[in-house]
């Protein structure tokens, strides 16, 4: 029984490792206008549907998803700029947007910050988008940005990968 465990936690251990080398080491993609469009009109989307009150801050950070799904209880959402991506070049409301559709999305699908929360939680966001070109855009920033977080122990350089 303790082989499976320990196998077990080496294996969370690898698929974390190389979900966080792919993106620390990989180029950032090349995305076309017409990409960058789409994502914007769907997050418009995405966000006019959100029944939350959201709020921009500098500082607030939430410590863990419970801590979140609390305030999310309470129709309140604190929107980090820590987590923003500007690597697009988009205007910010569209990072803001994007980070509130996501955590929205950790409390609908009762998912926690680790690998697998941000598994199931691209899950449920890349069934909703309009192409496979942003659901690429998802996945890089739900799952191997967030790869890259544990593995480093902080945030790492934003930029958009298709490995």
């Amino acid at each position: 029984m303790n082989i499976n465990i320990n196998n077990r936690s080496i294996s969370k251990t690898s698929k974390v490792e190389t979900l966080a080398k792919l993106y620390l080491e990989s180029e950032p993609a090349q995305i076309t206008d017409a990409t960058l469009a789409e994502l914007c009109e769907w997050l418009w989307v995405e966000f006019e549907s959100t029944p939350l009150n959201l709020e921009f801050s500098w500082y607030e950070r939430y410590d863990n998803a419970a801590e979140m799904f609390v305030d999310i209880k309470q129709s309140h959402l604190w929107v980090s700029a820590e987590n923003y991506d500007t690597t697009l070049g988009l205007n910010p409301i569209y990072n803001f947007i994007f980070q509130a559709v996501h955590d929205n999305d950790h409390y609908l699908t009762d998912s926690d910050f680790s690998l697998e929360g941000e598994i199931a939680t691209y899950n449920a966001t890349a069934k909703r988008a309009p192409s496979l070109d942003v659901q690429k855009i998802i996945y890089s920033e739900s799952v191997l940005r967030s790869a890259a977080y544990i593995f480093l122990g902080h945030a790492p350089i934003s930029k958009i990968v298709f490995p």
